[in-house]
């Protein structure tokens, strides 16, 4: 078992959900929401995330692949849940999903299944408004109405992606973009739930269309709202080993760090193999007893060293924080992000998934 623990505060994820609930709501009372919990909820664990906000007021989640929703289904979970990015068919059918659809072809093979199957699907159609991905890009509007004549297919929802989203006359463009197709959808006489929106996207009232889907802002993150937001996953370990090294002493691989000075050395019980990135090398920051302490040398596969010398009072079984706060101190994710050179999302994931989560409930709290 690694030494690594992920604590998942509810009580934030809920007040997050409220945030955005507020926001949208303000502008349009019937904006509906779609949490995404693709990725293991970013770190956070899927199941466990998906039933919390299995009670509130949402409209679907939103999972990359297949795979993910089959485990949100046989945990129980009922909501509608919409695949994004994966072209499976008589699954769809099997456990009552709702897939997003990117070409002609994928559609065709359900459309052939439903009829099989004597019963309806419905879907969501994505359209490439500037993100190069996946996406309906060649005639959106005649390949929908094409869509819409195919039996037992009902189009439920049109979609795209903002890529850009702190870029506010790009974000303008996709909107508009976005804007062009509902109305040709509208002419054709199909009314289906529109969206686009990401977490950034939620900043532009115009961006929000029926619904919204957002993800890392659920999780405390979003540099637009971060003043309103709180972080729900805090990861900490143990010190393994203390140890006294005279000034001149060489640390980890390849001696990158020479101590100055006689120093106080710990050794912690996490490495790249827990998702603590070798980038973080000689450049990150941990707390021990309320105090930052650096990360020195190279971050090993298990174990990462970190400089106490002045933090004298450290002992080994102290709690250690690798992301999270302490007293006055606290690492972000955007912290390790920047250290790392990568974004909070890829932070959030790496953790989460390789920590053992435990999650602190309201009245825990």
């Amino acid at each position: 078992m690694r030494f690594l623990e992920a604590e998942i505060d509810l009580k934030a994820l809920n007040h997050n959900f409220q945030r955005i609930k507020n926001i949208v709501k303000s502008v349009d009372p019937a904006c509906r929401i779609i949490p995404i919990v693709k990725a293991d909820a970013y770190g956070h664990g899927a199941v466990e995330v998906a039933q919390f906000f299995e009670k509130q007021d949402i409209f679907a989640f939103g999972v990359a692949f297949f795979e993910e929703a089959v485990a949100l289904r046989q945990a129980g979970i009922k909501s509608k849940i919409i695949v994004l990015f994966d072209r499976e068919v008589e699954g769809i059918f099997e456990y009552n999903l709702t897939p997003v659809i990117f070409d002609f072809k994928q559609v065709e093979a359900l459309s052939k299944e439903a009829v099989r199957r004597n019963t309806s699907l419905s879907v969501h159609i994505k359209v490439e408004t500037g993100m190069g991905r996946l996406g309906i890009y060649d005639a959106p509007c005649e390949t929908i109405r094409k869509i819409a004549q195919l039996p037992n297919i009902k189009i439920e929802g049109i979609m795209s992606h903002l890529s850009e989203a702190k870029n506010r006359e790009w974000t303008a463009e996709q909107i508009n973009r976005f804007k062009e197709i509902q109305r040709c959808v509208k002419a054709l006489g199909i009314n289906p739930v529109f969206h686009i929106t990401n977490s950034d996207g939620i900043a532009y009232p115009e961006a929000l269309f029926d619904a919204v889907r957002p993800g890392l802002m659920l999780y405390g993150y979003c540099q637009n709202f971060d003043s309103d937001l709180r972080p729900c996953m805090t990861v900490k370990t143990k010190m393994v080993d203390i140890r006294k090294l005279p000034a001149g002493s060489p640390i980890s691989y390849g001696r990158t760090f020479i101590t100055k000075r006689d120093s106080l050395i710990g050794v912690i019980p996490v490495g790249y193999a827990d998702g603590y990135f070798r980038k973080l090398s000689n450049r990150a920051w941990v707390i021990v007893r309320g105090k930052k302490a650096p990360v020195i040398g190279k971050v090993c596969m298990d174990l990462t060293m970190i400089d106490l010398t002045d933090i004298p009072e450290a002992k080994v079984d102290d709690e250690v924080i690798v992301l999270g706060e302490s007293g006055n101190e606290k690492v972000t994710a955007y912290d390790i992000a920047e250290w790392a050179e990568t974004i909070p999302y890829e932070v959030l994931t790496s953790l989460g998934s390789r920590a053992k989560r435990k999650y602190i409930k309201e009245e825990e709290t």
